[in-house]
């Protein structure tokens, strides 16, 4: 099942594999949402070992929420407030210099619209990728598939269900593009 949901095609989460993985990271998560303040070396080591890859200079304030951890990549310089819940059964890449605000939800997972595949308890998941300088506001929503170009801001609340490209402002649901970041 793991290579079948790396591969992007349908598969049961009901797997010992994946549910191993699944509370090795709820265990690395609860160390690194119940640790001190007043340890960032100690935070750095917990994300270091939780996530796929956090660039220098990164803070993620906790709680953070993850399926799996190791498919969260986070570039340098990035700012994640409270509550992030990043389902990363795809690939989550978050950019250099990203601000995102507080109980930002990145959702790779998808599930069939057929009713029959899904009471099986089929699923699949899509990519998610984040630019770099991008800023998401507090309680937005990204879905599955999803790549917002550099620069962009997203919007407090917006849902973001298709590409969104560079230089833009984005608000709403489903979050469609106001003006470019450049206009005053």
């Amino acid at each position: 099942m793991r290579e079948r949901m790396l591969a992007g095609d349908l598969y049961r989460g009901a797997d010992a594999e994946l549910e191993a993985e699944m509370r090795a990271a709820a265990v690395l998560a609860k160390d690194f949402n119940d640790s001190d303040p007043a340890d960032p070396a100690r935070r750095r080591e917990l994300l270091e070992r939780l996530l796929g890859s956090v660039g220098a200079d990164v803070e993620i304030r906790p709680p953070l929420y993850v399926d799996y951890g190791s498919h969260l990549h986070v570039g340098e310089g990035t700012f994640v407030n409270f509550g992030l819940t990043a389902l990363d059964v795809a690939p989550i890449r978050i950019g250099r210099d990203v601000l995102i605000g507080p109980n930002v939800q990145l959702l790779t997972p998808t599930h069939p619209v057929a009713p029959e595949p899904r009471r099986a308890k089929w699923e699949a998941a899509r990519p998610i990728t984040i630019g770099d300088n991008v800023w998401i506001g507090g309680m937005a929503v990204i879905c599955p598939g999803v790549s917002i170009g550099d620069n962009s801001v997203i919007g407090a609340g917006a849902v973001v269900t298709r590409d969104l490209p560079a230089d833009v402002v984005a608000v709403g649901n489903p979050a469609r593009v106001v003006r470019s970041v450049h206009d005053a």
